[in-house]
């Protein structure tokens, strides 16, 4: 028995295990979705912006505000993750890729 570690891919990628299993998007969308708020969220914790500042910056609910920091929550709009990044005094960027 050799003890040579073969060289080259072990196997496909994760991005390819999901798209097999018909689940890429839906996993792509939900991760770029908790990343937003994961940001969203530490920039208001780095600013020291507390929740209820936030949702009046935001001119909403103290309950739609946590619907937009949910990270399982992926029905937040463009509009509003653009508000709530200008909020912060940040921007949002979308690309095509």
């Amino acid at each position: 028995m050799s003890d040579d570690v073969e060289k080259g891919r072990v196997g496909g990628s994760f991005e390819d295990f999901l798209k097999d299993q018909g689940t890429y998007e839906a996993t792509a969308d939900q991760a770029i979705k908790r990343v937003l708020a994961f940001q969203l969220a530490a920039e208001m914790k780095s600013q020291g912006i507390s929740k209820k500042k936030m949702a009046e910056r935001l001119e909403t609910s103290r309950s739609q505000l946590d619907r937009l920091l949910d990270p399982e929550n992926d029905g937040v709009t463009l509009a509003m993750l653009t508000r709530a990044a200008k909020a912060v005094g940040r921007g949002l960027r979308l690309e095509l890729t």
